[in-house]
């Protein structure tokens, strides 16, 4: 291990992980999910140029932003985790726990020169029921700038219906493991690209929250919140949504479909991977970006205790989810094949499996090409 906490996966290591995903491929009786392309790369600051030549360079081991956004509405969950007013050791929010807006700003600049022609930043943010902008703007960002960074640039808090007149319920296809469907803000309907934009970090609850995890902020506290209203929506949440979802202390507004097993484990960490991953089947993402140039390692933000400054100095990008967070969970220094008990899943189900187990995408290494730097050469522990 260097000086900066980075260290290469031996051949060895490799090989374990290989070997675990062969071995948890023969207990499993469904087709293993299609592996696609992800792309990694080495990003040491947040400088506009180093971000912007490593995202294009990405997206086009990707295939090409213009094959996926031209002449269509993308829609962008950002991940702003906790109030504005949390910081951890004074640092600007974007290099520890929400994504930065360097990685933004160049995101959007890239899909308006593939053609997008509408991009749509949005957020179930902590507590929030007015405009997504005012949020940004606690957050000290420059919503000018990110407007600006290319054409037809619109916000919006997903936490209520936002600009919408009605939710829009999706579906649990197959056989769902916590809700058969959920009800969401319109702006995850109306939109034709759905991108997940997630920060490198580990999570309390989920052991990593990466882009698969991100998509639990697509819920609204309206609905699933811990003040949410008894019968229908409170359009004015202040809180999250520990009671509901985590817990399962409470069902959601009864305008939307309750559990289907209200005698389940209410385990949080049986719940929270379970929902997490039916999530991404009703809600399907068509990329999934990584944040990790600079992040924090042990928890998902300040209110967790023990946590670490790090800068792990990478991006990560592919158009799946599950492929994705695999491969990202390497980078991190784990198995992303881990069963419960094992970094970095301590009190926790696998997420990437279960998500696996629903068909959304594949969480064996041995069948994502990785594009760009090797995985062995971008790792950085985020367990010392």
């Amino acid at each position: 291990m260097d000086a900066e906490g980075t260290m290469n996966l031996t051949r060895r290591e490799l090989l374990g992980f290989a070997g675990a995903a062969l071995a948890q491929r023969t207990l499993s009786a469904a087709p293993a999910p299609t592996a696609q392309t992800v792309a990694v790369a080495k990003c040491a600051t947040y400088s506009d140029a180093e971000v912007l030549a490593n995202l294009k360079t990405m997206f086009d081991q990707l295939g090409g932003l213009g094959k996926l956004v031209r002449n269509k509405t993308v829609t962008v969950k950002l991940n702003l985790t906790g109030s504005p007013g949390q910081r951890f050791q004074g640092r600007p929010l974007g290099s520890t726990h929400y994504t930065h807006p360097q990685v933004i700003m160049a995101t959007a600049h890239l899909m308006g020169e593939a053609g997008a022609t509408r991009i749509r930043f949005v957020e179930s943010a902590w507590a929030l029921s007015g405009p997504l902008e005012d949020y940004l703007l606690d957050s000290g960002w420059n919503v000018s700038q990110l407007t600006n960074s290319a054409k037809n640039v619109e916000f919006e808090n997903t936490n209520n219906l936002g600009k919408g007149k009605q939710y829009i319920r999706f579906k649990v296809p197959g056989q769902p493991y916590i809700f058969p469907a959920y009800d969401l803000n319109h702006a995850y309907h109306d939109t034709d690209v759905f991108v997940s934009m997630a920060k490198l970090k580990n999570h309390a609850t989920c052991g990593v929250t990466l882009s698969m995890k991100n998509c639990f902020g697509i819920t609204p506290a309206s609905i699933y919140g811990d003040d949410a209203g008894i019968e229908e929506p409170n359009e004015k949440p202040g809180s999250g949504r520990v009671s509901a979802m985590h817990g399962g202390r409470r069902g959601p507004s009864k305008s939307a479909p309750g559990e289907l097993d209200p005698h389940s484990n209410r385990d949080a960490g049986y719940r929270m991977p379970r929902i997490v991953a039916e999530l991404n089947l009703a809600r399907p993402v068509d990329l999934a970006i990584i944040d990790g140039v600079q992040s924090i390692a042990g928890g998902e933000g300040p209110w967790i205790r023990g946590l670490r400054y790090v800068e792990p100095g990478v991006l990560v990008a592919g158009l799946n989810p599950v492929n994705t967070d695999a491969v990202a969970t390497a980078v991190m220094g784990y198995d992303p094949r881990a069963s419960k008990g094992s970094a970095p899943f301590p009190m926790c189900d696998n997420t990437l499996l279960l998500a696996e187990k629903l068909g959304v995408g594949s969480a064996d290494l041995s069948r994502i090409e990785v594009a760009g730097v090797p995985i062995a050469k971008a790792v950085y522990r985020f367990t010392v």
